[in-house]
């Protein structure tokens, strides 16, 4: 078999399945069972490929024709141009968190002083994000032990300037000093417990604790406002990713709370994906 005969099946295996786009998925399990790129499949596409290095191909495809996600098959995927290792237990990066991101380069760019807190880190992609590109001191704190073990590979990969940080936010906030931090940025668990059973099956994989956000949704926003605002200065700004049909609630939060020039920032779907306030404290 040659290396464009497997990737051809391999193609239309996913197709098969139902795959979004089967020509990239095949082409990024191409390059992980075997090394090849798009350009060597088109310069040395007839080259014959061994058995061994055809059967992991097919294995990897048969994994994704069981909804596991391609980000765990492949072990890695890009975060703001970052690379960021990730696998079962932890959650994968996505663009519309870079959404989030955004607002808080915006909010940084002029700042002197720009020490953040991540909370529900996860993989690190915001912290890292932060620190890389705002040059910002990040502490980033995540209680899962799968993803705190990803988060410190992901710091350390990437040489990111981000004190890790194992905690429950629900409980944690008393390490913290108050009124010393300049950002906190936060992507919580922002799925109603309810829907959990009825997202993608891909997702599923996914580990639930980094998902379920309550009855409603809310919980971990709730408690963030409550618990976490008295760690920033005065000036401060707390910025999060939101679910879908959330930012009115969360908005009306962070105002009763003392936060304004509440701004919120939508994704390419037309979701309201994030939101950033500014604390003043009067």
């Amino acid at each position: 078999m040659t290396v464009k005969d497997a990737y051809v099946k391999c193609k239309n295996l996913l197709a098969e399945f139902g795959t979004d786009d089967p020509g990239f998925e095949a082409m990024c399990l191409l390059k992980k069972a075997t090394g090849y790129d798009r350009l060597a499949l088109i310069t040395d596409g007839n080259n014959n490929l061994d058995d061994c290095k055809a059967n992991l191909l097919f294995s990897l495809a048969k994994r994704r024709t069981n909804h596991e996600p391609l980000q765990y098959i492949l072990g890695s995927w890009s975060f703001c141009g970052f690379e960021f290792s990730v696998g079962k237990g932890v959650l994968i990066p996505r663009d519309d968190t870079e959404v989030a991101v955004n607002l808080c380069l915006n909010f940084l760019k002029d700042k002197p002083a720009k020490k953040t807190i991540d909370l529900c880190a996860g993989s690190g992609a915001i912290s890292v994000a932060l620190s890389k590109l705002a040059n910002a001191d990040v502490t980033a704190v995540e209680l899962s032990n799968e993803a705190f073990r990803y988060l410190e590979k992901n710091v350390k990969e990437n040489n990111a300037c981000v004190t890790t940080f194992k905690g429950d936010i629900f409980k944690c906030h008393s390490d913290f000093a108050d009124r010393e931090y300049d950002l906190i940025v936060s992507n919580p668990p922002y799925i109603k417990s309810n829907d959990m059973p009825t997202l993608q099956a891909e997702v599923q994989y996914e580990p639930a604790m980094a998902l379920d956000g309550g009855e409603n949704g809310f919980d971990f926003y709730e408690a963030i406002i409550k618990c976490w605002s008295k760690k920033l200065k005065n000036g401060g700004a707390l910025a999060f990713e939101l679910g879908e049909g959330q930012a009115d609630y969360v908005s009306s939060l962070m105002k009763e709370k003392g936060f304004d020039n509440i701004q919120t920032e939508f994704d390419l779907g037309g979701v309201q994906r994030a939101i950033i306030g500014t604390l003043h404290i009067k």
